[in-house]
Parts: C-alpha cells; sequence; structure tokens
C-alpha cells in the first residue's frame, strides 16, 4: 500500500494540543467526582478512583480508533474514557443502586455492562461504564476567557464495579490486556477463568451473607421493639399514659431451610414477630439442645431470645431464668441485664431491677433508656432525687418522648408537695 500521501497525526502537534486542556480536565474531573459523591448514598460508602487519561494512553488510543481526526492536528481529539471516575462498591447489590442513582443525576449518554454476555468458560472483568455528559456546573468558566473551550461532545466514563470486580480487572490488565497470548497458553488461560469464577463466586456468597444480615436484622429490630413496647404497656397505667400502638407485623415469611444455626434463629425470629410464641420457644429449645453444643456466645444469644419470648407469652418466671442464663454465658450482656431488670420491675422488685440496671449501666453507660428505667424504679421506690438525675441522664442521651415528660412532670409534683 502506497502511504506516500496519506496524512499522519503529529504526535507533537497532538501532545500541545492535550496539554493545554489538561488543566481544565482535572478541574472537570474534581467537580464531577464531588457531584458523584454527593449524588451517591449507600449503606457501605464507595470508594473512588479518577484520573485522567495520560498522554502516552490517549495517543496509542487515538491512533488506534480515531487517527484521521487526529491528522487535522487543530483541535482536541476527544475519546469517551479521557476522563474517568470508577466507584467501587462493597456487595453486588450496590451496582444496580449507584447506576439508578447515577441516572437520576446525570445526563446520560449510554450504558454498557461489560462481561454479562460472557459464557462460563470465558474470563474478563466484569463492569458497569456509564457515559455521562459533563454537567454544565462542572465547567470552570474562566477557561473560555483563555480560549479553551470544552468540546462539546466531552463525556465522563462512570465505572461501577465490586471491590473483587475492580482487584480482578486490575490484575487482569497485567497479566492479559498488556501481553499477547499465544496457542501454548491454554493452561494459562484456564487458571484465569478458574481465579475469575472464584472471585465470581465469592461476591455472590458475599450478597447471600449480606441479605441473610438484612433480613435478620429486620426481624431483630422488630422484635426488641415489640419487647419495649409490651414493657412500657405495662408501665403506661402507673404513670396514666396512652399505651403504644401496635406495629405492623412483618408479612414476608422466611424462606430459609432449618440447615444451620443461623436459618433457625431467623426462623424463630419470624415466628416470634408473627406471634407463633410456642413455635418460636421450641425453635430456640431446639438450638440450646443441638448437638454438639452451641458456644458460649451463640447460647447467650439464644437464652436472651427465648426469655422475650417467654415474656411476651407473660410468663415472667421463665423469661426472668433465661435472662439471667443468657449473662451466665456472657457476663458483658448488657441488653439481658437490661431485660433481666425490666422483668423485675413488671413483678414490682423494684430494687432488684435498679441492681440490674446497674450492671447494665456498668457495662455500656450510654443507655439512655436504662436510665429511663431505673428513673421509673427509683420513682417507685420514692427516691425522686435518684429519679430525676437518671431522667436528666437520658435527656443528655437524646431520649425525651411522652414517657419520659409525663415521669418529669410527677417528679415535679412530687418536690412542689416537699416544699
Amino acid at each position: 500500500m502506497n502511504n506516500e500521501n496519506t496524512m499522519l497525526p503529529e504526535k507533537a502537534v497532538l501532545q500541545k494540543i492535550y496539554q493545554s486542556y489538561e488543566p481544565l480536565l482535572n478541574d472537570i474531573l474534581g467537580l464531577v467526582e464531588k457531584k458523584l459523591k454527593d449524588t451517591v448514598h449507600l449503606a457501605s460508602m464507595p470508594t473512588y478512583k479518577s484520573r485522567i487519561k495520560s498522554f502516552p494512553s490517549y495517543y496509542k488510543k487515538v491512533l488506534r480508533q480515531k487517527p484521521l481526526e487526529a491528522a487535522q492536528n487543530d483541535h482536541l481529539v476527544t475519546l469517551t474514557d479521557m476522563i474517568g471516575i470508577r466507584v467501587i462498591c462493597a456487595f453486588l447489590e450496590d451496582l444496580d443502586e449507584v447506576e439508578k442513582q447515577v441516572s437520576s443525576s446525570f445526563t446520560i449518554k449510554e450504558i454498557e455492562k461489560k462481561g454479562a454476555d460472557q459464557t462460563f468458560k470465558e474470563f474478563g472483568y466484569e463492569s458497569i461504564h456509564i457515559l455521562v455528559a459533563i454537567p454544565e456546573e462542572c465547567i470552570p468558566e474562566e477557561y473560555a476567557a483563555k480560549g479553551i473551550k470544552l468540546p462539546e461532545n466531552t463525556v465522563c466514563e462512570i465505572q461501577i464495579r465490586t471491590i473483587l470486580q475492580d482487584a480482578w480487572a486490575e490484575v487482569e490488565h497485567e497479566l492479559v490486556y498488556k501481553s499477547e497470548f499465544n496457542p501454548f497458553d491454554k493452561p494459562l488461560r484456564r487458571k484465569l477463568a478458574s481465579m475469575n469464577a472464584s472471585l465470581t463466586l465469592a461476591d455472590i456468597i458475599f450478597q447471600e451473607i449480606r441479605d441473610y444480615q438484612k433480613k435478620l436484622q429486620g426481624e431483630l429490630a422488630y422484635r426488641r421493639n415489640s419487647f419495649y413496647e409490651k414493657a412500657d404497656d405495662i408501665t403506661a397505667e402507673e404513670l396514666g399514659a396512652q399505651p403504644i400502638d401496635e406495629q405492623l407485623i412483618p408479612e414476608e415469611s422466611s424462606d430459609y431451610t432449618h440447615a444451620t444455626i443461623d436459618d433457625l434463629v431467623l426462623e424463630a425470629l419470624h415466628a416470634h414477630n408473627i406471634g407463633q410464641l410456642d413455635k418460636a420457644v421450641s425453635i430456640y429449645t431446639q438450638i440450646v439442645n443441638s448437638k454438639p453444643e452451641p458456644n458460649a456466645t451463640v447460647l447467650s444469644v439464644i437464652y436472651k431470645h427465648r426469655g422475650m419470648a417467654y415474656f411476651a407469652e407473660n410468663k415472667y418466671d421463665e423469661a426472668l431464668s433465661d435472662f439471667k442464663k443468657s449473662v451466665t454465658y456472657d457476663a458483658k450482656s448488657f441488653r439481658s441485664l437490661y431485660y433481666e431488670g425490666i422483668v423485675y420491675s413488671v413483678q414490682n422488685k423494684e430494687k432488684e431491677a435498679v441492681d440490674c440496671f446497674n450492671q447494665s449501666l456498668a457495662v455500656d453507660e450510654y443507655q439512655s433508656h436504662v436510665y429511663y428505667r431505673r428513673a421509673l424504679a427509683y420513682y417507685n421506690l420514692g427516691e425522686y432525687k435518684k429519679s430525676l438525675l437518671d431522667l436528666d441522664n437520658a435527656s443528655k442521651l437524646g431520649l425525651d418522648d411522652d414517657d419520659c415528660k409525663l415521669l418529669r412532670k410527677k417528679l415535679v409534683s412530687k418536690f412542689d408537695m416537699e416544699m
């Protein structure tokens, strides 16, 4: 082929043009990244990597993709990945959420899900690539006065990956992208495919554990609030307060099989939350009696949960016994000590209740509700100054609900009577 009349890009000219735009590109990068960080909100905050393409990388890609345009040598040749930001997430579920949040705050030009169509025999990184238009507020005005105007088709590439996907992409770039395979490399290809599959499986397992934890925490939160509401309803009559409205019972049933202790705990919690208390107690008892015997930490937690189920059934002696067993297996179980104190209060054994609240606060002194409960116990014992002091401590820690206000009102009236 005769190349005598072919226009060739002049590298030095292209480099000069590119370097004149570098300060602007860097400023845009910083502003877009800030907007992105203000946009993305996840439970597990992601990490960010950002860069503008170096000139050597830029030049190589220009020669591959736009050599004729570059040969004109009179303007900045734009590439879709000149400005790049990577959002690295902890879990697979975060990927779609970030994509959704980015789509709601930026003008989307293109979305590509790399690796989505690979077979199980192939290896290669997975990643969501989103091309977004540069927002007007992210283009500094001072550059226009210098004659440097960003080309209209300039975009920023936002990549979204999990931690493991990013790790694989970095290694693959070094081992595959920067080298050339030949037919003798098939064993290495198999190893790389196996490693990629392992990382993909790890991502899936992490997500399954995350899903389980979220479901478990939801059940725990509902169960704990139900316990507190029952205790509050019992003491509401003493203060003349209105009972608290019942929470909505979770409708979703557990889809976990009874294969592990974790599965059994989740099933028991759900049974407890939907009012199947006998079933919950039965499952907790099954865990306690399982072989081999669970470790001390597990037993402490299970006895605490079973005690709460007994409490919901108004079986206060059984509840008290289980809370005590929970503390036996874990002396630092401040919640079990707190729950034990609540049972004593319900049984009008205020001195014993105060002793339990004292022990709970000795483990963790930042429990606003324990201060309130001890204040109520002191009030019932006629120790009004101690009650007011505990009520003040509860308020300092952020607890100042209607029950606290009602107790404070009653305390003030007691002090007025003494005066």
